[in-house]
Parts: C-alpha cells; structure tokens; sequence
C-alpha cells in the first residue's frame, strides 16, 4: 500500500458520518438502521410537519401529485448539525421513480457543499432516476454511488450481503 492510499483510507476512518432518511413505511428506517448500527455513524430522520395520513393507496395518490408538481412538504428541524459532518449518508423511498417530496425540501434547505454522499434508495418496483435526481439535488457535494434496495411490502429482497458490502464500500 502507497503512503497516499494509507493517508486516505485513514482520513476516510476519521471522517465524521450522519445518516440521514425518510421513512413512510419503515422500510427505509430499517435500513437506515442497518447502515448505523454497522458503521456507528449518527443518525437523524426526516420528520414531515403534517404526517401523511390515509389509506396506502391515497397516500400514493397524493405523492403523485406531489412528485409531479415539485411540491415541498415543510419539515420538522433535523436533531443533527449537518455542517459537523463529513460523509453524509442519505436514505429515502422511491416515490414516483424518484426520492419522496420530504427527501427534496431537505436538500433544498440544507447545505450539503463539499460534503460526500452516498444515497440509498428503497422501493417495490423501478428506482427510476431517483439517483440522478440525487446527484442533481446534492448541489456541491460529491456524490458516490448509490444502494437501490428492494422490497416486497415489508419483505427484504435485495441480499443482506449485498447491502453490507455496499456499506463496507464506504470507507469506514
């Protein structure tokens, strides 16, 4: 190993980390979870003011609309000082092939310049273009690449090991 690839694998193991998700289900809490309990990295959720309510499927009615008319939900403040940190680790259900409208009015209320994010994405379907759209949001930050982690309602379907090996990935 060179000096410089041993410098960089230590300033990645020093690097500050916050995970950082929307849940409407829980799904992507569990693997928020995940995420946090196998990196000891912070964590903080994504709180809508007015929780969505209703059936399942007018819930995903009303998030169509929302989607597609680029509405902002406001949110509760996070718990966590984003600018204490390094590594951001962003989580949200696919919504309309992209994140959910609480994942968008976050990242166009925090700052996340020369930060270094590495999305992950649930969904039952397609992720659509939720992680250009991520790249895209994250204006000034350094954008990796991206977990697409699929479900089947409550039942997890992409393999354990290919989420852990994706955390591994991160550096930490």
């Amino acid at each position: 190993m060179t000096d410089g690839e041993i410098y960089k694998n230590e300033r990645q193991r020093s690097m500050k980390t916050l995970i950082i998700y929307y849940s409407y289900g829980g799904n992507t809490r569990r693997i928020a979870e995940m995420i946090q309990k196998r990196t000891g990295g912070d964590i903080a959720e994504i709180e809508t003011v007015k929780p969505y309510t209703g059936s399942y499927d007018s819930v995903v009615n009303q998030g169509q609309r929302e989607v597609n008319s680029g509405y902002m939900p406001e949110i509760q403040p996070l718990t966590a000082d984003v600018q204490k940190y390094d590594r951001i680790i962003l989580g949200s259900p696919v919504w309309w092939y992209t994140f959910a409208p609480a994942m968008k009015t976050f990242l166009n209320t925090y700052d996340l310049s020369g930060k270094i994010v590495y999305p992950f994405a649930t969904n039952g379907g397609w992720i659509g273009h939720t992680f250009r759209d991520f790249e895209k949001e994250c204006r000034g930050a350094d954008v990796r690449k991206g977990l697409n982690v699929k479900f089947d309602e409550a039942v997890l379907r992409t393999p354990e090991k290919e989420i852990e090996a994706w955390i591994d990935g991160i550096g930490m």
